[in-house]
């Protein structure tokens, strides 16, 4: 197994991180016919992929030579990484930041077979390919200038790592709060539906009364008031709901309308994100975030 001091762990970790966001950046921005800032960061860095690649290395470099043993390693070891990831993110942040619930044999959506395939070539191709001149380079840097470098990327990410952690839980907490705004928009226009029915046939029915009333002053006296009191109640109810209902959508709009720009950035990095319990939420709050963007 091949040796490497913490800086130089830390520093394959960031270059990996960047080969990672290249590829992911790329791969997305040829399918959105634009240029997407892929990734949970505002930095140009893919935590996972950084994280896969030092898994990677470290349980295929004691059996390299051995290709079937470095693919076995490397797809079991990055499939599990990816699993853990997306299952975490989801339940911290109410978002899947990737989703593989339409690939076959997929697992809860976090991994599929034909990732899992890809990522044991990708350890057999990091190890024999890519890796050497990587190491080459960073053996070739001085222990100052390494730790120099690490350092102040270090510095840099762990901010954005805060940042945009902070942001997706926000992010997560109007998710659910819409959610729950939406089931009382939809519940308060139920309500103001059936209201206005009610007294569209109550009023039906008191003029059908009243034409078929004996010719009493009287009786017919108590069935306008009769009808009188029913209007005004009825109004009021629905003055009352019309508020609720007003209130709700200014909230509603206040929600959507002020995300703060570490949000909006995580929605629009992330374009095939999906939520299981707030998709129509998630599907509002992108449609917001692209009239940010124009």
């Amino acid at each position: 197994m091949y040796v490497y001091t913490w800086y130089q762990w830390l520093l394959f970790f960031f270059i990996y991180c960047f080969i990672g966001w290249v590829i992911e950046s790329t791969y997305v921005s040829v399918r959105s016919f634009h240029f997407v800032n892929r990734g949970f960061l505002r930095l140009p860095l893919l935590p996972l992929y950084g994280s896969g690649a030092i898994l990677m290395l470290f349980l295929s470099l004691p059996v390299k030579g051995n290709l079937l043993l470095v693919f076995l390693f490397g797809m079991i070891g990055a499939s599990v990484l990816e699993y853990l990831t997306g299952y975490i993110m989801e339940r911290l942040f109410k978002m899947k930041y990737w989703d593989y619930s339409k690939n076959p044999f997929n697992l809860n959506g976090y991994v599929c077979l034909g990732t899992s395939i890809a990522w044991g070539f990708l350890t057999i191709l990091l190890t024999e390919v890519v890796h050497r001149p990587l190491e080459w380079l960073v053996f070739r840097l001085s222990a100052t200038t390494c730790i120099f470098l690490v350092t102040g990327i270090g510095i840099l990410f762990v901010y954005d790592t805060v940042q945009s952690t902070k942001a997706a839980l926000d992010l997560g907490k109007v998710l659910e709060s819409l959610t729950k705004i939406r089931a009382e928009l939809e519940e308060v226009q139920v309500q103001m539906s059936l209201l206005k029915a009610e007294t569209a046939q109550k009023v039906s029915e008191l003029k059908s009364e009243t034409m078929q009333m004996a010719a009493s002053v009287k009786e017919e006296t108590m069935v306008k008031l009769t009808s009188l009191k029913t209007e005004t109640t009825n109004a009021i109810k629905e003055s009352a709901l019309a508020e609720r209902l007003q209130a709700l959508t200014e909230t509603r709009e206040k929600l959507t309308s002020r995300l703060t720009f570490y949000p909006k950035g995580i929605l629009r990095r992330n374009p095939s994100a999906s939520s299981r319990m707030f998709g129509e939420a998630l599907r509002e709050l992108k449609e917001n975030a692209k009239k940010f963007k124009k």
